[in-house]
């Protein structure tokens, strides 16, 4: 049985444009020990899928399908089921330490909440086991630093004690999104590292949020590209940027900045590859794929049926939502498939 299993999971949102799909038909499966990416364009229904799985959705939200963690159905718990469950066997990083943190509460205090919540410590014990955490996530001086508030520590060092935050009472699956936010390259390589580390050393399951290419291939075994609230593709990371399947996936490798670019006959860098077009706003996505418009091989069809999950290379771990999969496959790895900026 899968750790945390996830099927057809669907988050409406109730606006004043009416009812919104914003998470689409996500289904996935995260085994003990394993690691999964979720990338997309901010808006594709990354963070919304983090938040649905944690039960801290908005209330004007509502969600249908299953999510089970050890078999346990979670979608029907209520405030006081989530309750025990966050921070003590789900945890979440979230994206900007300084809003999650509260500015009010000394560190030390804030680290030591969930253990004395979910595993019954006194002060002391607490406090003890928060010194612990914050040096194993390498804060600086930890032991004089428990009585310091979040604005006194560097952006950094806010995501560190998250962390520490997070893995407190070792849960087993640790959410991360967008956990290097903001940080400058040097940071952002010690953050994943220490995650990974952390991860491995004490089996939980990852979940990895990202919008960058280059993070999620270097830290998940497994990954979905989200565009418009739906999983587009799927598959093995290695395999996956071995063969990206499908226009989007291409489209969002070729914008990356490329190292050793050939420069033009005029000296300057080559523009970066975009995709064309916008991202439209949940509410006006079209009924059938919903990167129809952007993608150059959109045909009507496009625009009103909804493609089905298509094997790639004959494996049935690698899949791409796409009604056009000649087309793609006659392209090269490296084709195509937008516009560029000039």
């Amino acid at each position: 049985m899968p750790l945390l299993e996830v099927d057809h999971l669907c988050v409406t949102l109730h606006t004043h444009r009416g009812q919104v799909s914003a998470v689409r038909d996500l289904s996935f499966a995260l085994e003990r020990g394993g690691t999964l990416g979720l990338i997309g364009e901010s808006g594709c229904g990354k963070s919304l899928t983090a938040l649905a799985l944690m039960g801290l959705l908005p209330d004007n939200a509502s969600t249908d399908g299953s999510v089970r963690l050890h078999g346990q159905s979670l979608l029907d718990l209520n405030e006081a089921g989530w309750s025990r469950l966050r921070g003590n066997r789900m945890a979440m990083i979230f994206q900007e330490p300084m809003t999650a943190l509260n500015p009010v509460h000394p560190i030390g205090r804030q680290v030591a909440e969930p253990l004395r919540r979910h595993q019954g410590l006194g002060a002391r014990s607490a406090q003890a086991e928060a010194l612990s955490l914050l040096e194993r996530v390498g804060i600086p001086q930890a032991a004089r630093r428990l009585g310091d508030y979040p604005h006194q520590f560097s952006g950094g060092q806010r995501q560190r004690i998250m962390i520490a935050m997070a893995l407190a009472c070792q849960p087993d699956v640790l959410i991360a999104d967008e956990p290097t936010t903001a940080l400058d390259v040097t940071v952002q390589q010690q953050i994943l590292d220490l995650i990974a580390d952390l991860v491995d050393e004490r089996g939980m399951g990852l979940i990895l949020i990202s919008h960058d290419l280059g993070v999620i291939s270097q830290n998940v075994d497994q990954m979905l590209v989200m565009y418009g609230g739906s999983v587009v593709e799927s598959g093995p990371t290695e395999t996956l940027f071995r063969h990206m399947a499908h226009p989007y996936t291409r489209g969002l490798l070729a914008a990356r900045p490329q190292l050793g670019a050939a420069r033009l006959p005029d000296g300057r860098m080559p523009p970066l590859q975009t995709i064309a077009g916008t991202v439209p706003e949940l509410a006006d996505l079209p009924p059938g794929c919903a990167f129809s418009g952007r993608c150059s091989y959109t045909q009507p069809q496009c625009r009103s049926q909804r493609p089905v999950p298509v094997p790639q290379d004959g494996s049935d771990r690698h899949w791409a939502r796409c009604l056009r999969p000649e087309a793609m496959a006659a392209l090269p790895p490296s084709g195509m498939v937008a516009g560029s900026a000039a």
